[in-house]
């Protein structure tokens, strides 16, 4: 084979592989969303360097756990994992310097408290407006004040 049919086709095979990766994220999310509950929700995974640390990513609420899947993997299981009962709301703050670049736009930043510490997350308006609603529509027997500050 002559080396420009070798050169074509190595090519090819490199344009294809962002091309099916492309289409494997799609049908991840079409996957992911097919049962509705999902949401754009971005984590912030590190925090030693301020504003920094933001990974963006898609939220889905399953019964008692809102489960947080990165945007850019192809894995179909959910990076974290949160339990309605063991996350409280905390407040709400606009993105700042960094951030601003980092996050969707139009989101806020959620911080919330868990057994394990704090929990930084960026959502839209609207999606915070449900988090807030699901958070405080727990199963009979809940404890009701402990989402109040």
């Amino acid at each position: 084979m002559p080396d420009w049919q070798w050169l074509l086709q190595s090519a090819g095979v490199l344009l294809l592989i962002p091309l099916l990766y492309g289409i494997a994220l799609i049908v991840r999310r079409r996957l992911l969303s097919r049962h509705g509950g999902t949401f754009e929700l971005s984590c912030r995974l590190h925090t030693r360097h301020a504003g920094r640390g933001w990974l963006l990513g898609l939220g889905r609420y399953s019964g008692e756990e809102l489960e947080w899947f990165r945007i850019f993997s192809l894995s179909p299981k959910p990076r974290r994992v949160w339990s309605r009962a063991a996350l409280s709301y905390s407040h709400r703050r606009d993105p700042v310097g960094a951030e601003q670049m980092s996050l969707y736009t139009g989101h806020v930043v959620v911080v919330c408290e868990t057994g394990d510490g704090k929990v930084e997350l960026a959502m839209s308006e609207a999606s915070l407006t449900g988090f807030q609603s699901w958070l405080e529509a727990g199963p009979p027997g809940t404890d009701w004040d402990r989402h109040r500050n």
